[in-house]
């Protein structure tokens, strides 16, 4: 067993024994479910899926799509069309509270499940036979693979989802839902009733962590500024009226889902998910908020942990006679961008007459755009005998 694969292994054992919480009861479908049931995965920059546990038991989504149909609305229609129908803030109230804002009637985010209906209501919302397809072929492009709806699930939400709907006839009132609000409410059943496993639902989150970028297949899925929006709602919001305490304890954007499926985002290091369907009062997974606090608290993944790459990126320096090479890899930050300034003036100030000097920046896995304004203004100003190689 490879190293990473045993230091998660001995993490879902540490939490294995703990029983607290139950199932779904509000949904017979969910209720049934093998409480025993437990998996983790975890996916990285470079595209290496590492699960342990129940990883290829499937189950439903649930309100972990959420984020993900956010992403869809905001790719579609940008970011003020969609804020004109939802809001951002946390509502610090249950995840199917009726909490709207006075005069507006905006849902307060779209992470619960009113402000979810006005977001799936967003999707291709002129064509409604059109939106089911939309939204399983968006987030299929998030998990990598073609996914399906469990058709006995979406049938017992259906029968069931009595506030689901009178949440979106009170939205429709406002004029939040335009046109079909019981087409919308069933596109939302559906989207909830997607059959995922807990390797798809780190896959997912790591799309949003690698900014948009599918860490398997390289595809953008989404753009780079849709999943920074939709991340940053998710350390706000995500873990409903917990999601305080949960960004203070594990320092991760996430997402619950009542089926117990838990995915967070470590920004540009990982996708994560945890699957056990033991609910808290919450509504959120029981072992899979105990599994997260223990890799945040263990693995250093807390989002305001010190990370000294972000301001010191990697840098390498060879020489010949005729040439000095400079080497970056990992992260260029208008932070670290200064730290590469004072090096290159010290170089340029110390070469020989004789030499030249080329930054190589094949190996950078992200530069961000201040770091390159500032890099490119040195450069001119070094004069010829600097050049760039590699991007």
């Amino acid at each position: 067993m490879d190293p990473i694969t045993q230091l998660l292994s001995q993490v879902l054992e540490n939490v294995r024994s703990n029983d607290d919480g139950e199932t779904a009861q509000y949904i017979p479908e969910l209720a049934g479910a093998d409480p025993r049931a437990l998996a983790m995965a975890v996916v990285g920059p470079r595209g290496r899926v590492t699960s342990v546990g129940d990883d290829e038991r499937t189950f439903t989504i649930q309100s972990i799509s959420k984020p993900f149909v956010l992403a869809l609305a905001l790719t579609e229609l940008g970011r003020d069309r969609v804020l004109r129908h939802v809001g951002v803030e946390p509502s610090g109230e249950p995840f199917n509270a009726i909490s709207l804002e006075r005069g507006t009637g905006r849902p307060a985010n779209p992470l619960v499940n009113a402000g979810a209906i006005a977001t799936t209501g967003l999707v291709s919302a002129d064509a409604p036979a059109g939106r089911d397809e939309t939204i399983v072929a968006g987030l299929s492009r998030f998990a990598g693979r073609p996914l399906t709806v469990d058709e006995t699930v979406y049938a017992s939400e259906s029968a069931t989802g009595h506030r689901n709907r009178a949440l979106a006839h009170l939205l429709r009132s406002h004029g939040i839902i335009e046109g079909d609000v019981d087409g919308v409410v069933e596109s939302y059943f559906r989207q909830c009733s997607l059959q995922v496993t807990v390797r798809d639902l780190a896959v997912m989150a790591g799309v949003l962590a690698f900014s948009g970028q599918h860490p398997l297949t390289g595809e953008q899925v989404v753009p780079e500024a849709v999943a920074r929006d939709v991340v940053s709602i998710m350390a706000s919001c995500g873990m409903y009226d917990f999601s305080g305490e949960w960004l203070m304890r594990v320092g991760l954007p996430a997402k619950s889902g009542v089926s117990g499926g838990l995915a967070a985002v470590a920004p540009s290091q990982f996708g994560v998910a945890t699957f056990s369907p033991r609910l808290d009062r919450y509504g959120n997974s029981v072992r899979g908020v105990q599994i997260l606090e223990r890799l945040s608290d263990e693995f250093g993944m807390h989002v305001f942990e010190r990370h000294e790459s972000i301001t010191r990126p990697g840098v390498g320096v060879t020489r010949t006679p005729e040439l000095i090479t400079v080497r970056l890899d990992g992260e260029l930050s208008f932070s670290g961008a200064e730290r590469i300034l004072t090096m290159l003036r010290e170089i340029v100030a110390d070469a020989a007459t004789q030499e030249a000097v080329v930054i190589d920046v094949a190996e950078l896995a992200h530069a961000h755009p201040s770091a390159l304004v500032a890099l490119r203004g040195e450069l001119a100003s070094l004069g010829a005998r600097v050049s760039v190689v590699g991007g």
